[in-house]
């Protein structure tokens, strides 16, 4: 298994090691709950908005999407691009 990348913002974090079907283990990052942060408001989804392009404009960083993934927990981050949907914009 490869050493994590450092600059990972899940670098540090506690592992597990799982039994796998092969006889061997896999070391898996513990699950971990993220509590959702505070919100400064919502926003309505236009055509054409993309999660980069969302995450700029929330925080001031197209590589944050993930704080409004966050902030909108859906199981496929890219349900975020769907136009009409709103949601809720991180105070970040």
């Amino acid at each position: 298994m490869p050493a994590p990348d450092p600059t990972s913002r899940y670098f540090g974090l506690a592992t597990i090691a799982v039994p796998a079907d092969d006889g061997g283990t896999r070391i898996l990052g513990v699950p971990r709950v993220a509590p959702r942060p505070a919100t400064k408001g919502t926003y309505e989804v236009r055509a054409g908005d993309r999660l980069d392009l969302l995450g700029q404009a929330a925080t001031g960083d197209s590589t944050r999407w993930w704080v409004l993934a966050d902030a909108n927990p859906l199981t496929d981050a890219t349900e975020l691009e769907r136009p009409g949907l709103t949601i809720d914009l991180p105070d970040a």
